[in-house]
């Protein structure tokens, strides 16, 4: 997986001590170094944030050096396409909000697989005032609901596992902005629970319904690779396992001392506001099955209740994937006790 410019790197690293006195046979230990390094650019679907705080603490601490991974994080925006762009081999690893975009992806005959999860439940959520509340799916009968047309598809996978006929609430696209709930334009708005900066305008009178609690258990930040990465480099993507799971372990155990390194980082980032959002972003990458199964674990029963769910809903405009086709367990098995240390 080293890159052209890793070979020039060498030869003039050689060239350099050459002309400083040592003899070519000498250098063979930092030449195989320099070879060993595995190169891994994670491409996300979006912009950095608390979402990858346990990489960059891995990063900026030695944990992916230590691995012999020469790591960067590639972002993403609206006009990137992160799971074509690692389909296609120019990079070696993504990373995605939603596990959807993974199924659908193998669905349409992408060649890649998911091999861990950052967050255990998805943090997407329906928030409202205590004026006009929803505590429960049965309340968005009758309401406006404002959401970005990307998330339209998981207030039709609600309705559907509620038994609540979509012409019962009102659909208003909005962007990402809270506002509309405050000023009367909608009844509910949504988001991530973990987005503590955009949350805030909404104040102490905000009710909270997540959609992993409304019945609808899809994963969030699912990681992937290429097949062909998968089977020919398995333990580039155990060591990443291992060194990412150790950042995310750091950052649960030190908490202010990653947010400072997450700012220095990216300093675009409001210390204060990330600060509050890592102890909500925690809870995601450390509760249900990560607790007894380490960071970034995954239920295979999980995928195949979400994977039947789109189905149902009409979702796959290809063939439905089988979990074994959008599934790959191995680095997780290998990697399981360095996950699990406390």
């Amino acid at each position: 997986m080293a890159h052209l410019h890793d070979s020039g790197r060498r030869s003039l690293l050689k060239t350099s001590l050459i002309a400083g006195g040592l003899s070519a046979g000498g250098l063979l230990s930092i030449d195989a170094f320099a070879q060993g390094k595995a190169r891994i650019n994670m491409q996300l679907g979006w912009i950095v944030g608390v979402n990858q705080i346990g990489e960059v603490v891995a990063k900026r601490l030695g944990f992916y050096e230590q691995e012999g991974i020469d790591f960067a994080i590639q972002p993403g925006g609206p006009n990137i396409d992160g799971v074509a762009i690692v389909a296609s081999g120019r990079y070696e690893l993504g990373q995605v909000s939603s596990s959807p975009s993974v199924m659908l992806a193998v669905s349409q005959g992408l060649p890649i697989k998911c091999f861990a999860v950052g967050a255990q439940k998805h943090p997407f959520t329906f928030f409202s005032l205590a004026k006009n509340p929803v505590r429960k799916p049965a309340d968005l009968v009758g309401k406006r609901v404002g959401l970005p047309s990307t998330a339209a598809v998981l207030l039709r996978a609600l309705l559907a596992k509620n038994k609540i006929p979509e012409k019962e609430v009102k659909v208003v696209t909005i962007g990402a902005d809270m506002s509309p709930l405050l000023t009367g334009q909608v009844d509910v708005v949504t988001g991530w629970l973990t987005s503590t900066t955009a949350l805030k305008v909404l104040g102490p009178e905000r009710v909270d319904l997540t959609l992993w609690d409304s019945g609808v258990k899809l994963y969030a930040l699912p990681y992937y690779a290429s097949t062909k990465t998968l089977e020919t480099q398995p333990k580039v993507i155990e060591a990443f396992l291992r060194a990412t799971a150790r950042g995310w372990q750091h950052v649960k155990a030190n908490r202010d001392e990653a947010v400072d390194l997450l700012v220095k980082e990216y300093p675009n980032l409001k210390r204060e506001d990330e600060r509050v959002a890592v102890d909500v972003m925690l809870e995601y990458s450390f509760g249900g099955l990560a607790q007894t199964q380490g960071w970034g674990a995954m239920d295979a029963a999980v995928w195949q209740e979400q994977i039947s769910m789109y189905a149902e809903l009409g979702q796959f405009t290809a063939r439905t994937p089988k979990v074994e086709d959008v599934l790959w367990l191995d680095g997780l098995k290998a990697s399981a006790a360095a996950r699990t240390k406390a």
